[in-house]
């Protein structure tokens, strides 16, 4: 019986597995501290967040969740405790949360987090875009376009195209909606990069992350037409080798890696 629960646990989106964890560490600490009465008293609050981060973030590492979660884990706690100190509004906390969440709305379900590609990164699609033809405009699709610099910058540079930007989060599609509104070559859409249908696409263009590449892979797969491009900033699709891959010289070290479908 512990396996399967074990199993279904560790199937769990990984925010809730750090919750969950976190949750446990927490009450573990409260009753050490109870059972250690006398000792306890050698032990500041302070002390006993970091006891509980170190449990959580132990137990995340050996949870299989990514690295990144680790120092989240660990220093959540003693990070709240050292916020408590100031005595802030709870009004603070509650808008804080709100901001957060109109920013990462989609986080928790894709576990693709906000990203934003440099502009060495812009200026490398620019060459990777079809050549100009004068029947037919080139349409490009950005997906999960965050803040809507990458087209922003091809649509200045190409004008010939057609660009799409496909945002679920809605602070960073409102922040994109309303940079390219004056763009009469450039729209960006509410919506999960899920629901958009890549068949009409020259170029689709992800800055994601590693987990739902295998998936969009099979979408793209699916969808996109003989010829066009699949393009993928920094994250690979699992055992697919890259028709081409171009490393950009930017803070991040990020690469394109290009498949021809």
């Amino acid at each position: 019986m512990l396996l399967p629960k074990l199993k279904h646990f560790l199937s769990l989106p990984p925010p809730v597995i750090a919750l969950l964890i976190q949750v446990a560490a927490a009450l573990i600490t409260v009753v050490s501290a109870i059972f250690l009465r006398s000792e306890s008293s050698l032990f500041a609050v302070w002390h006993w967040a970091f006891i509980c981060g170190i449990f959580a973030a132990s137990v995340s590492y050996f949870a299989g969740l990514a690295k990144w979660w680790l120092p989240i884990q660990l220093f959540f706690l003693p990070a709240l405790n050292w916020t408590l100190g100031f005595n802030f509004s709870p009004h603070w906390f509650l808008l804080a949360f709100v901001v957060l969440l109109m920013v990462y709305w989609s986080t928790f379900r894709t576990q693709v987090p906000l990203y934003l590609s440099s502009e060495k990164v812009w200026h490398a699609l620019v060459n990777l875009l079809p050549p100009v033809t004068p029947d037919k405009p080139i349409s490009f699709v950005d997906l999960g376009c965050g803040l809507g610099g990458v087209l922003d910058h091809l649509a200045g540079v190409r004008p010939d195209g057609r660009y799409v930007g496909v945002e679920a989060a809605p602070v960073p599609f409102l922040w994109s909606y309303l940079r390219l509104r004056s763009k009469k070559n450039c729209k960006v859409r509410w919506a999960s990069l899920w629901e958009e249908d890549l068949a009409g696409y020259d170029v689709v263009f992800a800055y994601l992350s590693p987990v739902p590449m295998e998936q969009l892979w099979l979408k793209a797969k699916r969808e996109m037409r003989a010829g066009s491009w699949f393009i993928s900033s920094t994250f690979n699709v699992p055992e697919q080798i890259p028709h081409q891959v171009i490393k950009i010289d930017d803070l991040h070290h990020s690469k394109l890696l290009i498949w021809q479908m």
